[in-house]
């Protein structure tokens, strides 16, 4: 097993620290790919089709061998699925192919019970399905791939999980050992083409090894700041058999992320909070994968500290409540960012002040002392000075800032936002015949009771959709947010429903950012799920329509179009659905779509709007543009 490039194996007492995300002490830099030694005869003949053998191994020194294990020898593929099941994984969601079919093979023999496999009709929206499943569930999702354009299929979801902090492992295929490097039939650089959009990566070369890969995978994948991370298994290796050692111990020498807060870092934090006349919880999905939320809300309730979350952290504490400021940023509230920008505490949790947050970063809270908490340390000091870094775990640095931080009214502080958040609310100019997309939204909110759980695509309807579709709990809200991926809502919604499988799950997406992805209905038919697609349609890529109206002249270059016939194409899938032009008629046909046993689209024809407020990208809370048809200057 290599973990990083290259066929050649390292003895563990010879490896480098192995290259994981930023959370690690030390990193290994690529070696060059080389060709395996070929047989004596420098001819690898199949035995028998697809089947192959590979010379044998030359002796190992005894430090470098694994003790032998009792149990049988049984097919690497065999491995591949009694670990997965070992860890406890119901749902595979994948594409099959020549370089991965034997562990397809074994996970449909008639004794497999455990696991699901979950088939797209495309890689990408395998990898997407596994994000929506591990954000909603708090597992990891787990995505199985051939080769060459299956494993490249899959680099937009693993960089999305990337920036994201997702959990996915994506287990792929790969071209036998002794054909890698030969530019093969649908070979691949597989570790290469996804080193920097990964966690961490393995090639398995060993069969043997195979157990204790996938295990630390998992634990990687899942541990620390969590992301996605590869396996790439030769397709030899799958064949081949070994004595598996499914208790062997972690080889991890360079993997220590840090849960634990500093106690003098606690004792500052606590001071400051006790000392700030202003202070603001500035919030990220951090606290949603460490489960924090219970403990910020007990702690901005026991100090009356307002709070303001971003897209990814929408949820971990509620809106509309007194506390709450919604969320921050380009398009976040006026009294988020007003927030921000008047504080003198800036408390910043499982967040890394991504530029659609901060604007411009110098002048982003900057009469504030920064606390910031995260379980990265690169991302401490990256965008933003922190006067207290805390490198922790979420939940474990709330919990201890908890007893020492006192009760505190913050009456005057909570008072100026409450007036700045009735001066300039979240509304529109409502308009009769036509139907405006926040108002669809908002009716939306209104007939579920505001009780689903949302996987917008990316664009305008994406950012309404964090407005006016408020959710008071975590894991309701399934997004991409850092690399704002389109075709990111379908295949998402239909992950989070095999996490909850009795919810209403809800796909709110725009028509451009559907029709990338709509083929995901075929998985509704197909497993028989009740997911609801939910399509405000503008027919154009409307946040680009936007840019361009207010900084390219109102030239439309590329992103005006005619949208499909979306409940023909819903149809074809064995999907119900309907088509709704006029307002009167969208509540009914809203209350049709939730009640509706099966799959359901609903394609919303809507008037042209623009998403406000507005903070251009590298400009300041100063330069904020409102509603011109509601706020006139």
């Amino acid at each position: 097993m290599n973990r990083n490039v290259g066929p050649a194996a390292t003895p563990a007492h010879l490896a480098a620290p192995p290259c994981f995300r930023s959370d690690v002490t030390a990193k290994m830099a690529p070696s060059p790919r080389r060709r395996p030694t070929p047989m004596a005869d420098d001819k690898t003949p199949p035995n028998g089709g697809d089947v192959y053998e590979t010379p044998p191994e030359p002796k190992k020194a005894a430090v470098d061998m694994v003790p032998a294990s009792t149990v049988a020898e049984v097919k690497g593929a065999e491995i591949v699925v009694n670990v997965l099941e070992q860890l406890g994984v119901e749902y595979v969601f994948g594409y099959s192919g020549g370089a991965i079919l034997e562990v397809y093979d074994e996970l449909f023999k008639d004794h497999r019970k455990q696991i699901t496999l979950v088939k797209p009709a495309h890689e990408q929206l395998a990898g997407h399905a596994a994000q929506g499943f591990s954000r909603v569930s708090g597992k990891p999702g787990v995505v199985l791939v051939t080769s060459g354009p299956g494993l490249t299929n899959t680099v937009t979801p693993m960089a999305d999980a990337k920036l994201d902090s997702g959990a996915i492992v994506v287990i792929a295929g790969q071209v036998p050992t002794f054909f890698i490097g030969t530019d093969a039939f649908q070979e691949t650089d597989a570790v290469g083409t996804t080193l920097p959009h990964i966690k961490h990566s393995y090639q398995v070369l060993k069969t043997e090894e195979l157990a204790r890969v996938i295990r630390e995978a998992f634990h990687l994948c899942e541990s620390g700041r969590k992301g996605p991370v590869l396996i790439d298994i030769p397709k030899d290796v799958q064949q081949r058999k070994a004595a598996p050692n499914y208790d062997a111990l972690l080889d991890l020498p360079g993997y220590k992320p840090t849960l634990r807060p500093h106690a003098r870092q606690i004792e500052q934090a606590a001071e400051a909070i006790n000392q700030a006349k202003k202070p603001l919880f500035y919030v990220g999905g951090g606290v949603t994968e460490s489960d924090a939320w219970s403990e910020l809300r007990e702690l901005a309730l026991k100090a009356q500290i307002p709070v303001t979350t971003t897209i990814l952290g929408l949820g971990t504490f509620p809106y509309p409540h007194p506390l709450s400021c919604h969320f921050l940023g380009m398009h976040g509230t006026v009294v988020g960012n007003y927030a921000a920008d008047r504080c003198d505490l800036l408390i910043a949790v499982g967040a890394r002040f991504d530029d659609r947050v901060t604007g411009k970063k110098d002048e982003f809270a900057k009469g504030a002392k920064i606390i910031h908490v995260d379980i990265d340390p690169a991302e401490i000091n990256k965008n933003k000075k922190a006067d207290i870094p805390i490198i922790s775990d979420a939940r474990t640095a709330l919990r201890e800032l908890l007893p020492l931080v006192k009760t505190a009214e913050h009456a005057t502080w909570v008072y100026e936002l409450d007036e700045v958040a009735k001066k300039y609310p979240l509304t529109y100019k409502d308009e009769d015949g036509v139907i405006k997309p926040q108002y669809a939204i908002q009716t939306l909110h209104r007939v579920t009771e505001g009780k689903a759980i949302i996987a917008p695509g990316v664009g305008q309807h994406q950012m309404w959709a964090a407005q006016y579709y408020p959710v008071d709990r975590p894991r309701r809200f399934v997004t991409s947010g850092g690399l704002g991926t389109m075709g990111f809502g379908a295949p998402a919604a239909v992950g989070a429903q095999f996490a909850a499988p009795n919810e209403l799950v809800i796909d709110i997406d725009g028509d451009r950012s559907f029709n990338m992805t709509c083929t995901a209905m075929e998985m509704t038919h197909c497993y028989d799920l009740p997911t609801k697609f939910f399509i405000v349609n503008n027919e154009s890529d409307g946040m680009v329509v936007q840019w361009q109206d207010k900084f390219y002249r109102g030239n439309y270059a590329a992103t005006k179009t005619k949208s499909p016939e979306f409940v023909k194409i819903a149809e074809g899938y064995g999907v119900a659905g309907r088509k709704i032009t006029k307002k009167a008629d969208l509540a009914k046909a809203i209350e049709e779509m939730i009640t509706h046993k099966g799959p359901y689209l609903l394609d919303v024809r809507v008037a042209k709007a623009d998403v406000y407020p507005m903070i251009p990208s590298n400009k300041t809370f100063r330069d904020i543009i409102l509603d011109p048809d509601v706020f006139r200057p």
